[in-house]
């Protein structure tokens, strides 16, 4: 799974993506295996808006067995679809499935999301 994001003010970095971080660049790029269950984890920062559209993670999942790696976006939980281009006309249920879920883990705010590939609530 690979994520690209704008950073906390909505701006999209122009710094090459790397596996080896410095600790201190932020590149908006990030790139975690799954677990034997499907899971992954990322560290960063919650992204901002950019030219007046909600905050989003751009998601891409790679995986055996696919031609091509599959691409959607991950959205915060109360942002407004209506305001994305494209996303307006479709079914309110299905626009669910592009948002993260939001958690608390020992105090610290986590988003969630979970790709579903195919079948009863897939991610478009």
């Amino acid at each position: 799974v690979e994520i690209w994001q704008p950073d906390s003010a909505g701006r999209i970095p122009r710094a090459s993506g790397s596996l080896r971080r410095d600790g201190w660049t932020f590149t908006g790029w990030g790139r975690a295996a799954t677990d034997a269950a499907g899971h992954y984890t990322f560290t960063t920062v919650a992204p901002g808006a950019t030219n007046g559209r909600p905050p989003y993670f751009a998601v891409t999942v790679f995986a055996r067995g696919l031609l091509d790696r599959l691409f959607t976006r991950a959205y915060l939980p109360d942002a407004d679809l209506d305001t994305v281009p494209g996303l307006a006309g479709l079914d309110p249920q299905r626009r669910t499935t592009m948002c993260c879920v939001a958690e608390t883990d020992s105090g610290r705010l986590r988003y969630r999301f979970d790709v579903r590939l195919q079948g009863r609530g897939e991610t478009v």
